[in-house]
């Protein structure tokens, strides 16, 4: 069998020209310009961090450029842990080619073979003390040529920058109070916009007497078109006193109905579906069960909850329009925008600025649009829009509520010989630039409105969405995985950290566990009789030990597992929940080993192992959209809260490095095996298994009396 011919990596192959990812600036400097944007996971520095290895130059040298529709490759989106994979193997790729095209010109210049030139933080030297440098040499080099197949990137061996922790690059700036954020930015002749919206979920503007706003001091312009109205001021304080004004002489249409929040699981199970079978197993010895557990597990939706809510800036010259945005993923938006404004998308140039971290999509995409069109009324000057709290919690798409019903079928041992898993979801990615339609909210409010997209599921090639890590990794006879995406939306959703890999791990490791319970089967044990993976078995093991498992039973304290390999082609992450039952469930500890195969910054896949899994604490114990039936009524912390810095846990995280393996991203492997750890160990801790999240004092309470 001959083996694939070998390829370019993904975004170099939509990519290849080596000039539009690495330029040799007159300053001594490495310009690297990646499609994949800064969210807070540290991205800048691991990619920074491969450049400096395969060119031979010392960090403090690479210019890391923010992403551009003007000159960066488009690298899609930046989402699903794959920016190491998709952009690192490029970089690698690249700066490997590179650094070789230079060593032929300096070979032709000093008149010696290439096998005897070094690099050594930029200088190319040879015998004799000869010597010159990529940046003497920048001007007969040329670049503009596409990445080939004839370099190969540097053994891990030989690697010196990649695979040891090092400072970050971006967070100086932050401790510093430098202006990095978007909400920091001020552009010369900045105004400031605000658009009016429904507090009623699914109500259209249908008429609008705007005289009390224009009455308002430092009001520039109001914008209207068709049911999307908003103010454009000199300042942030008239922009939100002409908004009010204006809301009070809004008449809205009648609303649509939303579900009956108490009953996600009859909602969502009632409504018309797109049906999926996402793999099948079939049983080669079928066996007739002794028993069949039936159980469900749900999952609310849940807010992106970013800490500083979303924010755009737009400017006009023209018609042509720059646009300023934590969006990730500027050429998708970039297409969005194109369809709604009837553009050539090269009139259009949209520019990556950092901000507050969602990981998935937010509002960002949709206030960058809104930007745009109050900017249309602001005489070429450039329109800072940010939402308000109210409007992020009311408006941004939310990560899909979930249900999921699993059957395992046992024999008179209670050994697992059948196992049905089907899920009950929204789709979860309706992201820009997908589509012939946008998914921008203000793009069906104008007054040529665009539908509302319904929520999709990537392939399951690409990792899936609502079906996400519903495929069990355990060697189990038999199974059937099913997926039912709801063809309805009346609450919105899109992409959420993990999609539905959460709800699924959380589902999946929870019935293992109880599995072993009937068995009278340490859980730790039952999971590795039945995985077959050394990676997954490694994880799960370090996890065990780093946590001592299994401490001596305490009142009040609780131990839980959940493992799980992300997307079952990612990261592999075992994780341990250590809980303490009193008045409420507080996690005590939790500890974590990880394999992300070749860990380029160790200390960054660490801080996003923790980071996530405070995260997944979070969602576990308190997170949950709440509605009546005709609006969002979570729109404060208040209504909606999230985890408080007194309630974070101890996090312990344990990398197994695996230099030799490529890189896979770590942001989002610990959610799921967090959520089943904590379940589990609430049920070790209480004796009562919680299969509705979040695990509130309500849902014990309900959980103890109905197991009464």
């Amino acid at each position: 069998m001959t083996s694939p011919a070998p390829k370019l990596p993904m975004s170099l192959a939509a990519n290849p020209r080596l000039s539009s990812w690495v330029k040799f600036s007159g300053d001594g400097r490495v310009a690297i310009s990646p499609g994949k944007v800064e969210i807070g996971q540290g991205i800048v520095t691991a990619l920074a961090q491969i450049a400096a290895d395969e060119l031979d130059v010392d960090i403090s040298k690479v210019e890391m450029i923010r992403a551009s529709t003007a000159a960066s490759p488009n690298e899609g989106v930046t989402s699903g842990s794959l920016s190491i994979q998709q952009s690192g193997r490029a970089l690698r790729q690249v700066c490997a080619e590179v650094r070789q095209r230079f060593l032929f010109a300096a070979s032709e210049r000093l008149g010696v073979d290439e096998a005897l030139l070094d690099v050594d933080d930029g200088t190319i030297s040879g015998p004799g003390n000869i010597s010159t440098s990529y940046w003497e040499l920048a001007g007969d080099v040329s670049l503009d040529h596409d990445a080939t197949l004839g370099v190969t990137a540097k053994l891990a061996t030989k690697r010196a920058i990649a695979g040891h922790s090092i400072q970050r690059m971006d967070i100086p700036d932050k401790v510093f109070a430098q202006p990095r954020f978007i909400h920091d930015w001020a552009l010369p002749g900045l105004l400031h916009g605000r658009v009016l919206r429904p507090d009623i979920s699914g109500a259209r503007l249908i008429a609008l007497d705007e005289t009390a706003a224009r009455a308002v001091p430092g009001l520039v312009a109001i914008a209207r078109d068709g049911g999307f109205a908003g103010v454009v001021a000199d300042g942030e304080a008239a922009a939100e006193v002409a908004l009010k004004a204006l809301r009070k002489g809004a008449t809205w249409s009648a609303g649509e109905p939303l579900p009956d929040q108490d009953d996600l699981a009859g909602f969502l199970k009632g409504q018309p579906v797109e049906t999926t079978i996402i793999d099948t197993r079939p049983a080669s010895s079928p066996r007739e069960p002794a028993q069949t557990l039936r159980r469900q597990y749900t999952r609310p939706y849940i807010a992106h909850a970013s800490i500083a809510p979303s924010c755009a800036m737009a400017q006009w010259d023209g018609d042509r329009v720059h646009v300023w945005t934590h969006s990730q993923g500027v050429y998708l938006l970039r297409a969005d925008l194109a369809i709604v404004l009837k553009l050539p998308a090269d009139n259009i140039v949209v520019e990556h600025m950092e901000g507050a971290g969602c990981y998935g999509h937010n509002a960002a995409d949709d206030v960058a649009l809104d930007a745009v069109l109050l900017a249309k009324a602001a005489g070429g000057r450039p329109v800072r829009v940010q939402w308000s709290r109210h409007d992020e919690m009311s408006h941004a798409p939310f990560g899909a509520a979930m249900a999921i019903e699993i059957e395992a079928d046992l024999d008179a041992d209670n050994e697992i010989v059948g196992w049905r898993h089907a899920i009950w979801s929204n789709g979860h990615a309706a992201r820009p630039g997908r589509a012939a339609q946008p998914a921008l909210l203000a793009a069906t409010e104008i007054a040529n409105p665009h539908p509302r997209m319904i929520s999709t599921n990537p392939p399951a090639a690409n990792g899936g969405g609502g079906d996400r890590n519903s495929v069990p990794l355990y060697d189990f006879t038999a199974w059937t995985i099913t997926s039912h995406r709801l063809l309805t939306m009346p609450v919105r959703t899109s992409a959420l950290r993990t999609l539905g890999g959460q709800g699924n791990v959380f589902a999946i490791e929870s019935l293992l566990d109880e599995i072993a319970a009937l068995r009278g089967e340490d859980p730790i044990a039952f999971r590795l009789r039945h995985l077959r993976d050394e990676r997954a078995r490694d994880v799960v093991s370090a996890a065990a030990r780093r946590a001592q498992w299994k401490p001596q039973k305490q009142a009040g304290i609780g131990h839980g597992v959940g493992f799980a390999r992300y997307k079952n082609t990612g990261a592999y992450c075992a994780a341990i929940a250590e809980i303490e039952g009193a008045d409420d469930i507080r996690v005590k500890r939790l500890t974590l080993a990880v394999d992300v195969g070749e860990a380029i910054n160790p200390d960054g896949v660490i801080n996003q192992i923790e980071g996530g899994a405070i995260q997944a604490t979070s969602w576990v114990l308190k997170e949950r959209v709440r509605f009546d039936r005709s609006r969002i009524t979570s729109t404060s912390w208040t209504d909606y809260p999230i985890l408080t810095f007194s309630e974070v846990p101890a996090v312990d995280v344990e990398i197994i490095q695996r230099p030799e393996i490529e890189p896979v991203g770590a942001g989002e492997a610990a959610h799921g095996p967090v959520t089943a750890a904590i379940a589990n160990a609430v049920f070790d801790c209480l004796g009562v298994r919680v299969r509705d999240l979040p695990i509130t004092r309500e849902r014990i309470i309900a959980a103890m009396e109905l197991a009464s």
